[in-house]
């Protein structure tokens, strides 16, 4: 059983919008490399908004709609790689050997 401490957090949230997390031992099991394919997803997805995002500031023609629209996207997509970050910061940390 994984300690508490090095659950992986998972890049979808539960009801609520509550974290969800997965103990495991193995990194290459079904739920590990769906979570890792997900998270590539959402990886790609934000460094698409994000040429979307650089087009658009250089667009003076852009409209209101557009540009919220697109801000609409880009917070999902920033809080998405937040908790990519955040999840792979933590198995770092935890599959590190700590130094003395």
């Amino acid at each position: 059983m994984t300690a508490p401490n090095e659950l992986r957090l998972l890049p979808w949230s539960g009801p609520e919008g509550k974290p969800c997390y997965l103990s495991t031992d193995d990194r290459d099991g079904h739920m590990s490399r769906l979570a890792d394919n997900i998270e590539a997803v959402q990886l790609g997805v934000a460094a698409q908004l994000l040429d979307q995002a650089l087009e658009a500031l250089g667009d003076e023609d852009a409209g209101l709609e557009e540009l919220r629209r697109l801000t609409e996207e880009l917070t999902g997509a920033l809080r998405d790689v937040l908790r990519v970050a955040t999840s792979r910061g933590h198995l770092l940390a935890v599959s590190e050997p700590r130094r003395s």
